[in-house]
């Protein structure tokens, strides 16, 4: 799998070396072709003069003295030759000295990982928002994959090596294919454009329908068509925002509880999301009091969602678990380990 950047560097390179080759032929054909006629040599014998002449390694003129016109000839032969030499060895030293063969072996390196990503993240764009998701993801350990067409912001990526990234268009099927879209977990489209936004969605939702695809909105009347073309979840930060602002006015210490709870460093506690798929068959069917979370484990469930569409806050001790629920929990993460191990274990 190569990205555009290898494609440029592959195809430029080539350029250059075919260049190089037609140069080589052309000269030593010129220089054969007018010692044999100048000089009256053989064809063996203007090969021969051709290649010592271009190479400047300085051996005797073969046959005879040179003649006038043969000297006047050797001196355009060398002008052409050097001048041929120089054209090709300035486009491959600026391949090296601009940066193009340290971005292409870096590229090449990026999409050599990018092809063993599996059950990943695509990030499409990245403004501030793909910035802070990207942040968010690797803090988290969560692989990803960023995907921008704009060069300056390619080049600003490029300077961290822990990020993989691939210049494109994300809504291009090919772009999408490259990323490895049909081994993705979920999608994040955070152009600044919702009618981008919407093609991307609706691109990345056909080729994979499995796929949880989130997207930012700038229109409220974006929302609508980004959930018919098949967002999962849709954003509009500016909308955020101003509740977030509007909150701390009349509840200060609750917004900054829960952005502790889930924007903070240390992990002192976290708020995970625990599917119950994997719960031990002796809980099916028994109560949420049954696992004694609190005393085995110290965590707290804090909410359920019932088999994928209903939310339950604070949940009643006696509600039935079944393995199509996923638990909120609140804990330190010793205490979530204890409780995955708790809700696993047959004994």
């Amino acid at each position: 799998m190569y990205s555009q950047q290898y494609n440029k560097f592959q195809e430029v390179s080539s350029n250059t070396i075919k260049i190089g080759i037609a140069l080589l032929i052309s000269i030593l054909g010129f220089g054969t072709i007018g010692y044999y006629y100048i000089e009256e040599l053989s064809l063996l014998e203007s090969l021969y003069m051709t290649v010592i002449t271009i190479s400047t390694v300085g051996f005797k003129h073969v046959g005879h003295d040179p003649t006038e016109a043969g000297m006047v000839f050797t001196i355009v032969l060398i002008i052409v030759s050097l001048g041929s030499l120089a054209y090709v060895g300035s486009n491959m030293a600026r391949f090296v000295f601009d940066g193009e063969l340290a971005n292409y072996i870096k590229t090449y390196r990026v999409d050599k990982k990018i092809a063993k990503l599996k059950d990943h993240v695509i990030i499409v764009g990245y403004g501030r928002n793909g910035e802070q998701a990207a942040m968010e993801l690797e803090e988290n350990g969560v692989p990803f994959v960023i995907l921008d067409k704009r060069e300056n912001v390619i080049s600003r990526i490029r300077d961290n090596e822990n990020l993989l990234y691939i210049r494109g268009d994300a809504t291009h099927e090919e772009t999408l294919d490259q990323a490895r879209i049909h081994q993705a977990r979920a999608l994040i489209a955070t152009t600044p454009n919702d009618a981008d936004n919407v093609f991307v969605v609706l691109t990345a939702r056909s080729m994979n329908p499995g796929l949880t695809v989130i997207s930012r909105a700038s229109e409220l009347e974006s929302q609508m068509k980004l959930k018919r073309a098949g967002a999962t979840n849709i954003i509009m930060p500016e909308r955020i925002g101003g509740q977030r602002m509007a909150k701390l006015v009349h509840q200060p210490d609750v917004v900054e509880f829960i952005e502790y709870i889930l924007l903070q460093k240390t992990q002192d506690v976290s708020l995970e999301e625990i599917p119950c798929k994997n719960l031990a068959q002796r809980f099916v069917g028994k109560s949420i009091a049954d696992l004694k979370v609190r005393e085995h484990t110290g965590a707290n469930i804090i909410g359920i969602k019932i088999s994928g569409a209903r939310y339950v806050f604070n949940p009643d001790p006696q509600m039935i678990l079944s393995r199509n629920d996923q638990l909120f929990v609140l804990g330190n993460p010793d205490q979530i380990k204890k409780l995955i191990d708790v809700m696993q274990s047959e004994e």
